[in-house]
């Protein structure tokens, strides 16, 4: 079994900063991509940012140059650093890995249960 496990959401005022941690546990052999999505209410799951194993980013204009992820492949967490949040930015926030559990077998995604990150005064 393998599971996902997000922290460090919360309430913070427009213009502050949030940095959410992912951690993942259980039996895994490799984790490929890492990603962060949002889903704020009546709305679509949306991308936040990606990031590979080498360290490749990916990022839609909403939130570049504000947000930035990470990673620790030791540890197998994933991070997003949020600056200059914004009440828009409000939504429940879903960390993703794509994973091997044995060698050969197809990637799997798997999903964090997500966290939430409200920005308002």
């Amino acid at each position: 079994q393998v599971q996902l496990v997000e922290s460090g959401g919360g309430l913070v005022q427009p213009g502050g900063s949030l940095r959410l941690s992912c951690a993942a546990s259980g039996s895994i052999f490799s984790i490929n991509d890492m990603g962060w999505y949002r889903q704020a209410p009546g709305k679509q799951r949306e991308l936040v940012a990606t990031i590979t194993r080498d360290g490749s980013t990916i990022y839609p204009d909403s939130v570049k140059g504000r947000f930035s992820i990470s990673r620790n492949n030791a540890n197998n967490t994933v991070f997003l650093q949020m600056n200059s949040l914004k009440p828009e930015d409000t939504a429940v926030y879903y960390c993703k890995m794509q994973m091997q559990r044995y060698w050969g077998q197809r990637g799997i995604d798997v999903w964090g249960q997500g966290i939430q990150v409200t920005v308002s005064s």
